[in-house]
């Protein structure tokens, strides 16, 4: 800001430099004492001079303001009339002035004239000069500040006009912290588990359960309403919701005390209706959180947000559905929408594996039985079961796999895209390819994650099956083949072969329909001495897995290997490894960590004590409760250790913070 001086200021340093002119002249030319006394008279000058510039300093927009040489007397007057605070800010953003109220209800009578006014009012003048108005918090009241400028002697000034809002905005708060939000709460697997269950037990458990939702109910302002066997519907406030959330659905932990013919725990699956304008949209988002806590194994709660999604609980093990049910519905709707369709396309996810080829040699054995034309887009460059696609080539003969640009090449409207153990955008072979699909079909066994595909005219999930080869398999045994004809043995081959390869031969993940499946497949002609040659290594893959193995160091409960080597075969070696660790006495998880180009991969393990998924998605991966994957760009191995040690250190915390 232009510093304007009064006159008298001006005659002050004129007079204290004639004072300093004569001194000089009398000590040179007359007496010592007459230099003295004008001396003297130069340093009284000098003091009232530096006193007058200090006060002037401190007081000069004072000064200005009470002589009205900004601000006309008629306009002083009406803004100090003014119901609300009024200030008056310079260019520097000094206050120069403000009006009674401001003296009032802001500053509490503090003296701010000369001061800054950001150091005083916590608010964004840069964007309260481009928006026009900006909310602040002082003294416990909410002001909505408008600014204006204006120009006075070649100066620029600033008006600040304070609305007081407070009133609004606890209206406002009250009501937000009111509106009603839709929680939708079902028993995972309730039918299954009251199958063999007796009637004395049925309803001891059904007391429990409404009992324990009910007391889950207690002290928060809503209500709640049982719609059928195993579903609840409840409407509750949004300041009682996050008190929920705070808590973290402590509701899941009391859930796995109630136990059901002494043998099976009870588990909820929660979706949290929050962020709606309207009760149908909460509605809506709930159901699509329940969907999501279903699909990812039950046992937790799934809040929407902004940013994703948030996961509560998620520490129970799958029960086996043992219902055919909606495999014979899925079955008779696809078969329906294979036959309506020009040619058919199979993809699984990159880097494909026995289970991911396996599934797309079985489904297109069952679609040529039905008379389609299909193709396996498949890239074989970055592909783990290279035997097997050799294997089915020699039985069929070329053309059955092609790459991805010659799918993408070919591909029509009338065509369908089936998508086999992945349902994540990001993990599927061709991205292109999915985009340039008109129909999609999803058959996958992976919990849920966030970035699944949502358009998928079927979406066949099921979180609890081993494999996707198990899931191909049941399809299969429900499809209507004219004079009942049954699988070329091959292709019972490639889809044992997947269903070994999850389950590591039988032993992880396997439920009464997984031997089901493989009885039926054996029945097909499979050759189990064939299928056990599709998982036969080089002696170079043999070494590089023992010297994996042999780094390893433990972690708590936990074996982690780090590969820092390169080795084609790296991303075969690496998963075969991380299996060995289970084998470690002591050991619940094993983790193998190595690099591909500039990406630092981790192959995630676990016997089910420990839940490896939830750590992987902890570093942005995901998969089961007992394999799991993430992948690191721009990281190294020793980095990504790090990063590993500190997301099961995080995750040992949780589970010691949630008992």
């Amino acid at each position: 800001m232009k510093k304007k001086y009064p006159f008298a200021l001006i005659l002050f340093v004129f007079a204290m430099f004639l004072l300093s002119f004569l001194t000089a002249v009398m000590l040179t030319q007359y007496s010592f004492v007459c230099g003295m006394v004008a001396m003297a008279a130069s340093a009284v000058l000098l003091a009232v001079v530096l006193v007058f510039i200090m006060h002037s300093s401190s007081n000069t927009m004072k000064l200005v303001s009470s002589m009205n040489q900004h601000l006309e007397n008629a306009t002083s007057e009406y803004m100090n009339s003014l119901p609300s605070p009024v200030a008056v800010i310079d260019s520097n953003n000094c206050f120069v002035w403000y009006n009674h109220m401001f003296s009032e209800k802001i500053c509490s009578d503090t003296d701010l004239y000369g001061l800054d006014f950001e150091g005083f009012v916590k608010i964004n003048l840069a964007a309260l000069e481009l928006d026009g108005s900006a909310q602040c918090h002082i003294n416990g009241a909410v002001y909505r500040v408008f600014s204006k400028p204006f120009e006075e002697n070649g100066m620029t000034f600033f008006v600040l006009y304070f609305q007081d809002e407070t009133a609004y905005f606890n209206i406002r708060k009250r009501s937000e912290e009111a509106s009603p939000n839709v929680v939708i709460i079902e028993i995972d697997s309730y039918d299954d588990i009251m199958q063999n269950a007796k009637e004395s037990e049925k309803a001891q458990a059904s007391v429990e359960t409404e009992k324990l939702i009910e007391q889950f109910m207690n002290g928060h302002n809503g209500i709640i309403k049982k719609i059928s066997s195993n579903t609840f519907y409840a409407v509750i406030e949004r300041k009682h919701l996050d008190q929920l959330i705070m808590e973290k659905f402590s509701i899941l932990d009391s859930a796995r005390s109630i136990t059901i013919a002494s043998k099976y725990q009870l588990t909820f699956s929660i979706g949290v209706g929050q962020g709606a304008s309207t009760l149908a949209e909460s509605e809506e988002i709930a159901r699509q959180c329940l969907d999501m806590a279903l699909g990812r194994g039950g046992d937790q709660a799934v809040v929407k947000t902004d940013s994703g999604y948030r996961f509560f609980g998620g520490v129970s093990k799958g029960v086996e559905k043992k219902s055919k049910a909606k495999t014979r519905i899925i079955a008779n709707a696809l078969q329906d929408v294979i036959t309506a369709s020009g040619r058919i396309y199979l993809m699984g996810h990159r880097f494909g594996d026995l289970d991911s080829v396996g599934a797309s040699c079985g489904m297109a054995g069952a679609v040529q039985m039905l008379g389609i034309d299909v193709r396996i887009a498949v890239d074989r460059t970055k592909n783990l079961a290279a035997n097997l696609i050799d294997y089915v080539e020699r039985k069929i003969g070329t053309g059955v796999f092609i790459t991805p640009s010659e799918a993408i090449s070919t591909i029509s409207e009338n065509d369908l895209l089936i998508v086999v153990d992945t349902h994540n955008k990001n993990l599927i072979e061709s991205r292109e390819l999915y985009e340039k699909a008109k129909s999609v079909v999803v058959i996958d066994h992976h919990r849920k994650t966030v970035n699944f595909i949502d358009d998928a005219v079927i979406f066949h999930h099921e979180p609890y099956a081993s494999s996707a080869c198990e899931m191909v398999t049941e399809i299969i045994e429900y499809f209507r083949f004219e004079n009942n004809a049954r699988l070329a043995p091959w292709y019972a081959e490639a889809l044992l072969a997947g269903i070994m390869l999850d389950t590591k031969n039988f032993v992880m993940r396997t439920g009464v329909r997984t031997f089901e499946a493989a009885a039926f497949l054996r029945k097909s002609g499979a050759d189990t001495v064939a299928v056990k040659q599709l998982f036969s290594n080089s002696f170079e893959s043999y070494k590089h897995k023992t010297q994996i193995v042999s780094a390893a160091k433990i972690h708590g409960n936990c074996a982690i290997a780090a590969a820092d080597f390169k080795s084609d075969d790296i991303r075969i070696a690496a998963p075969q490894a991380a299996d060995e660790l289970l084998g470690i006495t002591g050991v619940d998880a094993s983790f193998v960590v190595f690099k591909t180009g500039n990406t630092a991969n981790i192959s995630a393990r676990s016997l089910g004590a420990v839940n490896v998924q939830l750590i992987m998605e902890k570093l942005g991966g995901g998969g089961h409760q007992t394999m799991a994957a993430t992948q690191l760009e721009n990281v190294s191995v020793q980095e990504a250790v790090k990063q590993l040690v500190n997301a099961i250190d995080e995750r040992e915390k949780e589970m010691l913070e949630n008992g």
